[in-house]
């Protein structure tokens, strides 16, 4: 199968690596003047990986998408509605996208399956690949399981099928909704799980993650999904990356703010939680953990003082 990787950033190469590695003919596009591209031309390896010459390097989009069977989308989760309507301009049909990447737009709370389907229109197939896995784990050989989903069964089969490896085991997700929902909000609660770090209280890490997992159910049952789903691999099963890893980005992004440590990149969580606080305030679901994150990050709270409030508020039935 020919794989194209739209993204050259740290998941993006090392889906243009795992692409290779499975036997699949791989190429692997960045934006024109990319530092990552860059680096990667000169030196073929990133901090995370070193990329076999048998993956193909480009700038053109045309040729990236041109060649592929199957074209991963791996970049921002904002920039995606852009990279969208360049996408519109090629031909697409009998092209499949799949999305790995996680997030919400920003002043919608549209699903990035949803972003992409308004500008790409029906004619490429759309479907999503999320759930747990660092990096670094998997490029030391450390396996995982992870979940594609669609709104097509068949799709979701084939794929499985074809991105399946000792290294990946993939699981079908039959609510696209939910899955989405699931593995963008569970970057908030990352972030919250950070914050709790750098004020000392890790141990209400328990207590974030069975009410985190309550009120997101509750948003994607509102919503018309499966509220079960966010107890699957796009968000619980993926808590341990996010919540408790040293790799993870948005628990980091939460501990330096609490300490006042510049982050060198702005968390997904972030925009997320401005995107969660949009679709709550639509469906009229009460989701406080949400909606403190989005206070401390947004509205600049004072972040021990939200989470007390969070954590101690009045006594009520579980």
């Amino acid at each position: 199968m020919k794989v194209s990787v739209l993204g050259c950033g740290r998941w993006g190469a090392f889906h243009a690596w795992y692409a290779d590695h499975i036997g699949h003919e791989a190429v692997l596009w960045g934006r024109p003047g990319s530092k990552h591209l860059a680096v990667l031309k000169e030196q073929r390896k990133n901090a995370y990986l070193t990329l076999p010459f048998s993956v193909t390097l480009t700038e053109n989009l045309a040729e990236a998408v041109g060649r592929a069977d199957v074209c991963v989308i791996s970049i921002s989760s904002q920039q995606l509605r852009s990279l969208g309507r360049q996408l519109a301009a090629l031909p697409l049909t009998g092209k499949t996208f799949l999305l790995c990447m996680k997030g919400l737009e920003i002043g919608t709370g549209k699903r990035l399956s949803t972003v992409l389907r308004e500008e790409v229109g029906e004619a490429p197939e759309i479907a999503v690949w999320v759930g747990p896995g660092h990096v670094q784990d998997f490029l030391a050989g450390i396996p995982n399981c992870m979940i594609i989903a669609s709104s097509d069964a068949a799709l979701t089969h084939r794929l499985a099928k074809a991105f399946a490896s000792p290294l990946i085991r993939f699981y079908y997700g039959a609510d696209l909704l939910g899955t989405e929902i699931g593995a963008a909000a569970k970057n908030v609660v990352g972030l919250a799980a950070g914050m709790l770090d750098g004020v000392h209280y890790g141990s209400l890490k328990g207590a974030l993650m069975a009410r985190g997992t309550r009120e997101l159910s509750r948003l994607i049952s509102v919503m018309g999904g499966d509220p079960m789903t966010i107890y699957g691999l796009s968000h619980l099963g993926d808590y341990e990356a996010t919540l408790f890893s040293p790799y993870s980005n948005n628990r980091r992004y939460g501990e330096n703010l609490i300490s006042g440590q510049p982050s060198l990149h702005l968390a997904e969580g972030v925009y997320t939680s401005e995107a969660l606080m949009a679709l709550a305030e639509k469906y009229r679901v009460d989701m406080p953990i949400s909606r403190t994150v989005y206070e401390i990050v947004r509205q600049h709270q004072d972040p021990k003082e939200k989470l007390m409030a969070l954590f101690l508020r009045a006594m009520k039935r579980e």
